[in-house]
This record gives structure tokens, C-alpha cells and sequence, in this order.
């Protein structure tokens, strides 16, 4: 295990906690580009609340974290930084950077993305994510993002009303007059949940029969 640094191993040097620092930087830096990302988007009130307010204060919120971070990096013992580990950032951005050309159309140069809308891409983004780890299990990854997504579309989507893409743009064109928005809302997040119990229910019942299922000796 990773030993904290204690005040002999420190030299003279003035940070005692160089991961509790590189952490608080980061998370400060994070915040500070969530703030300048979501800076062009209405933020309304808390009675009427606009599509960047909660991004906003999320943002600010994250770089408070990080700040006290990057204060416990020079005030208390702390671990040092450990091998860096490519895999995890680049498959994070991966999702970051597949969330933000899926949820809403996006040009890019000649081409321009497909609106999918946050009922495709949050599961992408959180399915591509979860590869971050070696451990991920594609199962379980699939059941986290329609758990996710569901829950998602309701509180952003319904209980909150921002102005956040749920559907794809053909998809809201194809069904335009016949059934209201937030009707299809709520089917389209109880559709994702159902399947995600089914997927649940699937995975316990196949683990429950390979326990069962005792091995037999041969016997001569």
C-alpha cells in the first residue's frame, strides 16, 4: 500500500499531500471549463429554471471541491502521486467527447452529426465509460446506463423541464402532433427502466441456476 508522506520524507519542499494537490488542481480546472462551456446558455431562476443554471453551479461547486483539495495538499500529509495511467483519461474523454456529438447535432466540417438525443447517448457515454476500468462487465454496464438514463430523462426532462434534446430529431418529427413530448418522455424512460429490470432479473436468475448445479464425480 501507498504510505503517506510524513514530515522527514517531505525535504523542504512545501506540498505535503502531492495527490490530494494534482486532484484538487484538476477538479479546480474541470469546474473552470464547465463554467466557460455552459457560460452561453440561459441560466433563468430557481422558479424557472434554465438550461445552464444547473450545469453552472454544478461547475462552481466542483472547483469549491478542488480548492480545498489543493488547501489539504499543502496542510495535511498525504500520498504521493501514483504511476499514471493512460487508460482511464482517454477512455473518459472518449465518452465525454461521444455524449457531446450524439446528444444534439453537431457540424463538423462538411458532416453534421445525427441528434440522437439523451436517450442514446447518455447509455453510449456511460457504456464507453465503464471501460475505463478493466474490470467492466458488459451487462452490468448495460443495466447502469438504462438505469441511469431513465432516471435522467425524468428529473432533467420532467420533473425539472430544462431544454435538454431527449429524443432523435427524426424520431420527434415522426411522431410531431400525435402524442405529446412529455408523454413520450415518461414511455421512453419506463421503456428503458423495463428493460433494465429485465436484463436484472435475467442476470440473478442465470447466477441462481449455476449455483444449483453441483458438480458430479465419476466414480469407478
Amino acid at each position: 500500500m501507498d504510505e503517506p508522506i510524513h514530515g522527514s520524507e517531505r525535504g523542504n519542499t512545501l506540498v505535503r499531500g502531492p495527490q490530494a494537490l494534482a486532484a484538487g488542481l484538476g477538479l479546480v480546472g474541470l469546474g473552470i471549463f464547465g463554467v466557460w462551456a455552459g457560460s452561453d446558455l440561459p441560466q433563468g431562476s430557481l422558479r424557472a429554471m434554465g438550461p445552464g443554471l444547473l450545469p453552472r453551479w454544478l461547475s462552481i461547486g466542483v472547483g469549491l471541491c478542488g480548492l480545498a483539495l489543493v488547501a489539504a495538499g499543502f496542510l495535511k500529509d498525504g500520498h504521493r502521486l501514483p504511476p499514471v495511467a493512460l487508460r482511464g483519461p482517454f477512455v473518459v474523454m472518449l465518452a465525454i467527447l461521444a455524449f457531446a456529438v450524439t446528444i444534439r447535432p453537431v457540424s463538423l466540417g462538411p458532416l453534421t452529426t445525427p441528434g440522437l438525443g439523451l436517450i442514446v447517448a447518455g447509455p453510449l457515454a456511460i457504456l464507453i465509460g465503464g471501460y475505463a476500468t478493466p474490470d467492466a462487465r458488459l451487462r452490468e454496464l448495460v443495466v447502469l446506463a438504462l438505469f441511469l438514463t431513465a432516471g435522467c430523462m425524468v428529473l432533467f426532462g420532467d420533473l425539472l423541464n430544462l431544454a435538454i434534446p431527449i429524443f432523435p430529431t427524426a424520431f420527434l418529427e415522426a411522431f410531431a402532433g400525435s402524442l405529446s413530448p412529455r408523454v413520450l418522455l415518461r414511455a421512453g424512460a419506463g421503456g428503458l427502466a423495463l428493460v433494465g429490470l429485465v436484463l436484472l432479473g435475467f442476470g440473478r436468475g442465470a447466477r441462481r441456476r449455476a449455483v444449483e448445479v453441483a458438480p458430479h464425480s465419476m466414480t469407478t
